[in-house]
C-alpha cells in the first residue's frame, strides 16, 4: 500500500554517500546523456565530501570514487555540509529526470539521507514529493508537497496547484473506476486476484472475439490493481489501453463519452494540474503594435534583481517613473526597491511572482510549445490585465531576427526586454537601476535565493551592448534615452 510521504525512512550520510559511490560507478561509460550528466553529478557529491573528510596531503593512486568509497566505509562523514547539501540535491534531480527507476529509487534514497539531517529542508522535500509522484505513490507525494507549503511562504513552484490537481485526477480515477464497476457486476468476482494474469486473460479473449467474456476480465483487472495499489501511473495505462479497446468495440456513445471526459480529466490533471483558461475573464493578449501603444511616450525603468539595488535607498525615485518593470524573482523592499510593479518580465521556466498583480505579464520562451505550456500552467487569472502572445515570445530572435551566428548565448529576460524596448524606441526615458550583472549578487524572493547565477548567459556581451548606447552612467543609473 503507498506510504506516507510526510514520513521519511532514516537514512544515515554513509549509506547514501556509499549508494551514489556505487551508481556513479555503475554509468561509467554510458551513452546516455542524462546518466553520463548524472554521473558527473555524483561524481561531485563524492568529491566534495572528500574535500571535507580527506586530509589536504598528497592524494594516494587509487581513483576517485575507490577512495572515497573507502573513507565512506572506514571514516566518519561529519555533518552534511552546506556545500554537501546542495551537491547531493543537485545529483537528486538529476537522478529523477533520468526517468528510470534505479535513478527514481537513487533519488529518494538522496532525499531522505537529506531530510535525516535537516528535517525542515524545502528542497528536499520537494525532491521528495516530485520523486513519488514519479513512482506514482500520489498520496505519499501529496503529503510531502504539502510539507513543503508548510515551511515555505512563497509558492514559486507552483506546488499548491500541483496538489490540487493531483487530488483531482485521484477524484475522476475513482468515478472512472466506479462506473465501469457499476456497469459490470460480474467484474468483482476478479477484484481479488492477480491484476497481470487477469489483464492477459482478458486482452486474450477480447482478441479471439470474445468481447462479453473479456470486459469483466478487463475491468475486474483494473479493480485488482487498484486494490494492489499499483503505481498510479500504470493503473492509468491500463484505463486508457481499456478504453482503446471498448471505443473499437462499439457501444453506447453517451457512456463512452463519459468514460472518455472522466479520462480526459484525470490525464490533465496529473499532467499539469488544474489552471482554469488565462485568456478567461478580463485577461487580453498583448500583440507587438499594442504593446508599442502601452509604453509610447512614457518614461520607464528596469529594476534589476542585483544587491545594490536592496542596498540603496532609490524607492521613491523608481516609484516617480511612469512604468516600473522588473523581472524573474523580483523582490519588493519599498525603501529600496519602491512598491510598483507595472510590467513583470518572466522567462516562461521561472514561478516566481506570476501571482503578484500586474498590468502586464511579458513571458519570454525560446521554444513554442514550452511556452504555452508554460502559460497554461503558471499564469494565473486575475493577476494580470494583459499578457503577451507569441509576437512577444522571444524578441531578440522573433523580432530582431539576430541568429546564433551573431549572438550566440542566450539572452536573458533583461536583455530580451531591453532589446524590444530600444527597438520600439517610443520611450522619452529609458533607464537602468542597479545593472551591474551581478557583480554585487543576486537580490531576489526567498525562494530562488539559493538558484545559482546561470551560466548560459553571456553577460559580458550584454553589458557591452548596453554601453554602447547609453547616454548617461552612474553608480546605480545608466541612461538609454
Amino acid at each position: 500500500m503507498p506510504g506516507r510521504g510526510d514520513r521519511i525512512t532514516p537514512t544515515e550520510l554513509d549509506v547514501c554517500l556509499r549508494a551514489c559511490a556505487v551508481h556513479s560507478g555503475k554509468m561509467v561509460g554510458s551513452l546516455a546523456r542524462r546518466r553520463a550528466e548524472l554521473a558527473e553529478r555524483l561524481r561531485a557529491v563524492l568529491a566534495t565530501h572528500a574535500s571535507g573528510t580527506v586530509e589536504s596531503a598528497p592524494a594516494p593512486a587509487a581513483p576517485l570514487l575507490r577512495r572515497v568509497a573507502k573513507n565512506v566505509v572506514a571514516g566518519p562523514t561529519g555533518s552534511l555540509t552546506p556545500e554537501l547539501l546542495d551537491a547531493l540535491l543537485a545529483a537528486g534531480n538529476k537522478a529523477l529526470e533520468c526517468g528510470y527507476d534505479d535513478e527514481r529509487k537513487l533519488a529518494l534514497l538522496i532525499s531522505d539521507a537529506v531530510l535525516t539531517q535537516r528535517k525542515n529542508s524545502r528542497a528536499g522535500w520537494r525532491l521528495r514529493a516530485r520523486t513519488l509522484e514519479a513512482m506514482g505513490d500520489e498520496p505519499a507525494a501529496i503529503a510531502a508537497y504539502e510539507r513543503y507549503l508548510t515551511l515555505t511562504e512563497d509558492d514559486g513552484f507552483g506546488v499548491a496547484p500541483r496538489i490540487v490537481g493531483l487530488r483531482t485526477a485521484g477524484e475522476k480515477q475513482d468515478e472512472l473506476l466506479r462506473l465501469l464497476e457499476d456497469g459490470c457486476p460480474q467484474a468483482a468476482a476478479y477484484e481479488e486476484g492477480r491484476a497481470t494474469d487477469i489483464w492477459a486473460d482478458g486482452v486474450a479473449r477480447y482478441e479471439s472475439g470474445d468481447r462479453a467474456g473479456a470486459e469483466p476480465l478487463l475491468i475486474g483487472a483494473l479493480l485488482a490493481m487498484r486494490g494492489e495499489g499499483s503505481p498510479v501511473t500504470d493503473l492509468q495505462v491500463s484505463i486508457g489501453q481499456y478504453l482503446d479497446l471498448r471505443l473499437a468495440a462499439g457501444g453506447p456513445v453517451d457512456e463512452a463519452r463519459e468514460l472518455a471526459a472522466l479520462y480526459g480529466d484525470m490525464r490533465r490533471g496529473r499532467l499539469r494540474g488544474l489552471v482554469p483558461d488565462p485568456t478567461f475573464g478580463d485577461v487580453q493578449w498583448l500583440t507587438l503594435g499594442e504593446f508599442r501603444n502601452q509604453i509610447a511616450g512614457k518614461s520607464i525603468c528596469l529594476i534589476a534583481n542585483s544587491q545594490s539595488v536592496g542596498r540603496s535607498s532609490m524607492g521613491a525615485e523608481i516609484d516617480a517613473y511612469d512604468l516600473v518593470v522588473r523581472f524573474n524573482s523580483y523582490r519588493i523592499d519599498a525603501p529600496a526597491t519602491g512598491r510598483k510593479t507595472d510590467i513583470h518580465t518572466t522567462i516562461h521556466k521561472h514561478g516566481f511572482n506570476w501571482d503578484q498583480k500586474v498590468t502586464t505579464r511579458l513571458v519570454f520562451g525560446g521554444l513554442s510549445h514550452d511556452w504555452k505550456n508554460s502559460l497554461r500552467n503558471r499564469l494565473v487569472p486575475g493577476a494580470q490585465t494583459y499578457v503577451n502572445d507569441e509576437s512577444l515570445r522571444w524578441p531578440l530572435r522573433n523580432i530582431g531576427r539576430v541568429g546564433n551566428d551573431e549572438w550566440s548565448a542566450i539572452p536573458t529576460s533583461g536583455f530580451n526586454m531591453l532589446w524590444l524596448l530600444d527597438f520600439l524606441d517610443v520611450s522619452p526615458k529609458l533607464d537602468l537601476i542597479g545593472f551591474d550583472f551581478y557583480e554585487s549578487g543576486a537580490y531576489r524572493v526567498k525562494e530562488a535565493m539559493r538558484m545559482p547565477i546561470t551560466s548560459v548567459h553571456e553577460y559580458t556581451s550584454e553589458k557591452a551592448w548596453v554601453m554602447q548606447r547609453a547616454q548617461s552612467v552612474t553608480d546605480m543609473r545608466i541612461s538609454l534615452r
